[in-house]
């Protein structure tokens, strides 16, 4: 369908730590973007939200204001290898995040506009608390 776009996310085992975005636009690839998981602040926590990941939860701004709706969304970012579950939160519905090669990646689809970005929380295997997206001073919360 003309004006279609979507992105696919794939990450590599081997060297770990490197993920691809590439961008599918009218059904052609239209943009790339490559990333490392070494990159991050000093003091981070354990999940690392990617710091490009809100090119797949937002509209662009030719939506002017008004989403196009329903729009599938994605979240990538980094893990520690004690991170055995993240979730998303999004748009009133929770997904659970795929966890592997030491990166997490969740999607979905919005039916309504939203204005608060993805909530993320990261567990350890015991199922406690070791991240969540609301306590980190780096993730924005609200969304232009």
């Amino acid at each position: 369908m003309p004006g279609d776009t979507f992105h696919v996310v794939g990450v590599r085992e081997h060297p770990a730590g490197m993920r691809v975005v590439c961008t599918i636009e009218d059904g052609k690839a239209s943009g790339i973007s490559t990333g490392a998981g070494d990159a991050d602040p000093p003091g981070r926590g354990p999940v690392v939200p990617d710091l490009n990941s809100g090119d797949l939860f937002r509209q662009t701004a030719a939506a002017r204001g008004s989403w196009v709706l329903p729009f599938r969304w994605a979240v990538v970012g980094t893990v520690d290898p004690s991170v055995a579950d993240v979730s998303v939160s999004f748009g009133g519905a929770t997904r659970q995040a795929v966890v592997k090669h030491g990166w997490f990646v969740a999607s979905g689809v919005l039916r309504r506009q939203v204005t608060v970005a993805p909530r993320i929380k990261g567990y350890d295997a015991a199922g406690k608390l070791v991240y969540d997206s609301d306590q980190d001073k780096y993730w924005a919360r609200t969304l232009p």
